[in-house]
Order: structure tokens, then sequence, then C-alpha cells
């Protein structure tokens, strides 16, 4: 099965929550500056640390019977921070390899495991005014995404977009790889990408620019009422196929380099979370900023069944 049939057989698709937030707030390993938590599958303890954080979540869809997206640790691994920090693409290539190997010890006959590939902006991802481009895009992407194609992903998501013009680029790139996309916008709490386009705009406008459209559309890094829903055509949902939430409801100027852990109320989450699945057919789940293994725990524990 890939991922495509998967999102149309399951009524819900997990997919991972936070990762490099909680391995940074745990304190117990150090975090690359520019490339975060991806070195650390060179390191024993952090390769034990990072793993166990990916084994709670892969467990957790065992146990419920559910498939799962768990994306290689790729976020920005471009080619320009790779040579800054002093790697080249051996890193992004291990980085998927890391996630294969986890994904074949922990098979299990009805909870299939899909690997993605993740790619982010080039900057500051709540910085619309700094997107690149659509041109600038498609050329700056394209290496990671032939990367990432190569190490043989089932999918890659191009996360934490903050305009459309560089959603844009991106696509273009990843439609020229064959390799089945989801673009995922960061967007603010009136249901719009940060740079003010509508959501449903800013999806459409890509998919009429391409012969090939993304599998999907997600949001990420935001709480579950940004979307907005009840108040969203109809069309919207049927080319949004995922959120990954952010633990708590405040905008993001708020929580950006937050010194303290900011949660809202967990059953206030997974209530509006489980909304979107339930009433608007949003297949993929999974958390953000603030959520650990409890809040895709919340999600399972509460679907319908």
């Amino acid at each position: 099965m890939n991922l495509q049939s998967a999102i149309n057989s399951s009524s819900l698709v997990l997919t991972e929550c936070a990762i490099s937030e909680r391995l940074r707030r745990a304190g117990d390993v150090e975090l690359h500056p520019t490339l975060f938590n991806t070195p650390l599958i060179y390191n024993s303890k952090g390769c034990e640390k990072l793993e166990a954080i990916y084994q709670q979540y892969r467990e957790i869809a065992a146990r419920a019977a559910l498939p799962i997206l768990l994306c290689a640790p790729t976020w920005r691994l471009d080619k320009v921070r790779l040579a800054e920090a002093g790697f080249d693409k051996s890193l992004l290539l291990d980085a998927v390899s890391f996630m294969r190997n986890l994904q074949k010890s922990r098979q299990a006959p009805d909870s299939e495991v899909f690997i993605g590939g993740l790619i982010g902006p080039k900057n500051d991802c709540y910085a619309p005014e700094q997107a690149l481009s659509s041109d600038e895009a498609y050329e700056f992407h394209q290496w990671q995404i032939e990367q990432l194609a190569q190490a043989g992903v089932d999918c890659i998501v191009a996360q934490t977009i903050p305009a459309v013009s560089e959603g844009l680029g991106m696509a273009r790139a990843l439609t020229s790889s064959g390799i089945p996309a989801i673009i995922s916008f960061v967007i603010n709490r009136e249901a719009q990408v940060l740079d003010s386009t509508p959501l449903l705009d800013a999806i459409t406008a890509i998919d009429n620019s391409l012969a090939t459209v993304p599998l999907g559309y997600m949001v990420n890094c935001v709480y579950p009422t940004f979307i907005c829903a009840k108040r969203q055509p109809t069309a919207l949902f049927e080319r949004l196929i995922g959120i990954q939430a952010n633990s708590s409801s405040l905008d993001h100027a708020e929580l950006d380099g937050a010194s303290i852990l900011h949660q809202d109320d967990l059953q206030h989450w997974g209530e509006n979370m489980l909304l979107l699945n339930h009433e608007f057919g949003v297949k993929i789940l999974g958390g953000c900023c603030g959520t650990d293994d409890t809040y895709l725990q919340y999600l399972v524990d509460h679907r319908a069944v």
C-alpha cells in the first residue's frame, strides 16, 4: 500500500508530534544550531533519544492498527546549510536510512509505516516577506528534493511554508521529482497563509499552476481552531488532508523562541483535532510545538471507530 491508498482507505492516518522541541526541552542532548536534531544520528546517546521518541509515536499507531507517516529529520537540510555546517549530502541520506531502519524493525501487519522526507523554507518560516519567489524556490530546493528522491522516501513534505510563492516553487520542483508531495503552510488565526492569502486561495493557486498537483495540503505549527473549519468552503477539504497542530493557541510571535512551554487544555486540543477529522475529513493528524506522545494517544483513544 502507498500513502495515497492509506489516506483513501483509512478514516485516520497518524503522523508524528514534536521531536526536535522535545529533545531541546529535555536538555540532556545538545542540538546543532542550524541543523537541529539531525546530527544526533551520529551520537550514541542522541540517537537513542531520537529513536525513543519516534518509537513512542510508532507504537501508538501499532496498538491502534492505524497507518502512520513518520518523517526523517531533514527539515531545512538544504545544500547551503549543510555546507555552512561542514556536512555534505551524506547527512541527509543517513537521516533517511535511520528512519528506514526504524521502519523495518517496527513493522506491523495492520499498521503500515510510511517514511517522509522534510524540506523547509530557505528563510524564517514565520516571516513571509523573506520567502523566495517561485523561480528562486524551484532552483534553491531542487537539490534537496533530488537527494530525498534518490534516498527512496515514500513522500516529501514541504513544511512550515509562510508564503504561496515559495510553496509554488517547491511544488514545481516536487512535481518534477515524481515523488508524492504534500505542501504544509503556516497560517494565522484567520486561516490565511502568513502572506495574507486565504488558505483555499493558496491551494487553488498552486493546483492551477501545475500539470500534476501535489498529493494534498496540510497546515502545521498552528492551533487546530486557526483553520476556522465551519466558515470554510467545502472545496477546501477536498485538498486539505492533514494538520500537525501546536499545543497552544498563542500566535506565532508569542510562541517563537518562548522560554517556557505553552499548552492549552489537551481535551480542547484533541476535540478540535478530531472535529476536523470526523466532520471535515482531514485524514492526517499529528502534533507540532508543545506536543508529545500524550497528544497522539488522545487522538487514538477518542477517535470514531
